[in-house]
C-alpha cells in the first residue's frame, strides 16, 4: 500500500478498497458507452473522473457511495494508501473521458471509441486485478522528478 514519503507534506489517506470499488463501477459505465456510443453517458463519467481529480476521492460520487453503502458493511482496511496516486488516476481519466465525449458528441467517432476503449482498459484492470495504470505513471513521474514515490 501506498504512503506518503518521508518529508511529503501530509497527504490524505484512504481506503485502497474504495478506487478498486470506483473502478468497478467506471468499467462498467464505460463499457456501457462502448456499447451505446453514448456520448452523454461518457459525459457523465467525465464529470465523475473530474470529481474525483479536483475534489477529492472521498468527495467523487463513487467515493460517497463506497463510504456510505459499501464501507460500513467491511472490516477495517489492513492498511491505508497515498490519495495521490489514484487522484492522479482520476485526472488522466478526465482527459481521457473530455477527448472521448468530444469525439462522440462532435466527431470523429473514432475517437470517442479510442479513448473510450483506452479508459476502459484502465478501470478494468483496477476493478479485475487491482492495478491502477494511473498511478504507476504517477509513482514513474514522481521518481523521475527525483522525489520518494508514495508508496510503501
Amino acid at each position: 500500500m501506498s504512503h506518503a514519503p518521508a518529508g511529503a507534506p501530509s497527504a490524505a489517506l484512504i481506503d485502497p478498497r474504495g478506487p478498486r470499488f470506483a473502478a468497478t463501477l467506471t468499467t462498467v459505465v464505460l463499457a456501457a458507452t462502448l456499447v451505446t456510443g453514448s456520448g452523454w453517458l461518457l459525459a457523465a463519467q467525465t464529470a465523475v473522473f473530474a470529481s474525483g481529480a479536483l475534489l477529492g476521492l472521498r468527495r467523487s460520487p463513487y467515493g460517497v457511495l463506497f463510504r456510505t453503502l459499501v464501507r460500513p458493511r467491511l472490516g477495517p482496511p489492513a492498511e491505508l494508501e497515498d490519495e495521490r496516486p489514484p487522484r492522479f488516476a482520476q485526472a488522466v481519466g478526465l482527459a481521457f473521458g473530455l477527448l472521448g465525449t468530444v469525439g462522440y458528441l462532435v466527431g470523429p467517432a473514432w475517437l470517442g471509441l479510442a479513448a473510450t476503449g483506452a479508459a476502459l482498459a484502465a478501470a478494468f484492470l483496477n476493478a479485475a486485478f487491482g492495478y491502477c495504470l494511473g498511478c504507476e505513471i504517477y509513482l514513474l513521474a514522481t521518481r523521475l522528478r527525483g522525489a520518494e514515490p508514495a508508496r510503501g
